[in-house]
């Protein structure tokens, strides 16, 4: 009984020595990755192990064949121990990165929501005031001048306008986050994409006495949907006038680099806060503009940029450049 008490010591004492290492080890690391955590644990685990069988094979007087018999017989087991620790490890570390990423992912949509029936709200009560208004104005006979009638025509039609064009971008991005969208790919020149969405835009621009360009060659041709590949640039488009100053410029870039198609868009806007470029994308996301006159749009232009582009097995990234901002697509080259 006395020997088994001594060995159970000296394994005890081996083990703690170990551990004591491992945890003021694993303090210095406390800042690094999961994976690393899990490793040196399951490194510190093994090690008091082998030390614990190593004291105790010595404090038996073992021969050297049998010692040189354990040691390795503890050394193969502590690999494969290892080895596995490190292998389930590194999944149990990409697991709760996910998990901490979908839950952030998770908490921003909902965010997202949140401001996007706040926004929709404003945005669809303030017009529809003004019209119930002026309907009213002209069916009580308030007012009867021709001038004055066609002007609340006016006014009547162009917030009717606005609010379809709302009514548009939600039941489209309702399609996309439904997954509902079906596209119908086709070999298009991007060429007369882009120059349809130039020619769109260009009343708007020039009314700001802005210029739309576009690139003179080296234009690739997009295997992609049609409606929805003129949907992208024309927002794009439309974003960059609508936050471009007067008398500034935009232009509109495009190429290929063999196994993607790009085109962007670049504006004189002056730039983007740091802080607001990852959330250009967001769903009702408009900047500290959004409230100002003339900000019009309820902020998913760029939020339906990246759900069609994303659909088309792209991606979409926004940065600043000299004097203003620059808005990339890039969509996959199709096989022939």
């Amino acid at each position: 009984m006395r020997d088994i008490l001594l060995i159970g010591l000296y394994a005890l004492a081996a083990g703690a020595v170990v551990g004591l290492l491992g945890a003021g080890l694993l303090r210095l690391l406390r800042g690094r990755s999961i994976t690393v955590h899990v490793c040196v644990l399951l490194a510190v685990t093994v090690s008091a192990v082998v030390a614990g069988v190593a004291t105790v094979a010595q404090a038996m007087f073992l021969s050297s064949h049998d010692l040189q018999v354990v040691l390795v017989t503890v050394a193969a087991s502590a690999t494969v121990s290892l080895t596995l620790g490190f292998v389930f490890g590194r999944r149990l570390a990409s697991a709760a990165v996910w998990a901490a990423q979908a839950r952030e992912r998770e908490r921003r949509m909902e965010a997202g929501r949140r401001e996007l029936v706040a926004w929709v709200s404003h945005d669809l009560r303030t017009p529809l005031a003004g019209l119930r208004a002026m309907t009213e104005a002209l069916q009580d006979g308030v007012v009867a001048d021709p001038e004055t009638v066609a002007e609340y025509h006016r006014r009547i039609g162009a917030e009717t306008g606005r609010m379809s064009a709302l009514v548009d971008d939600l039941f489209e991005l309702s399609r996309i986050h439904a997954g509902a969208l079906r596209l119908a790919p086709a070999r298009l020149p991007l060429v007369d994409v882009v120059s349809d969405a130039v020619a769109a835009v260009t009343p708007l621009a020039v009314h700001r006495g802005i210029t739309v360009q576009a690139a003179g060659d080296g234009w690739p041709v997009v295997t992609a949907g049609a409606p929805e590949l003129n949907r992208i640039v024309e927002n794009l488009l439309v974003n960059a006038v609508r936050y471009t100053p007067p008398h500034g410029s935009i232009r509109v870039h495009a190429g290929h680099d063999g196994t993607q198609v790009w085109f962007a868009v670049s504006d004189t806007c002056g730039g983007i806060p740091d802080d607001d470029l990852p959330r250009v994308f967001d769903v009702a996301f408009r900047g500290s503009r959004a409230r100002t006159p003339g900000s019009a749009g309820g902020g998913l232009g760029l939020a339906i940029v990246r759900g069609l582009t994303e659909a088309h097995g792209g991606q979409v990234l926004a940065r600043n450049i000299a004097g203003g901002c620059w808005f990339e697509v890039r969509l996959p080259v199709a096989p022939p």
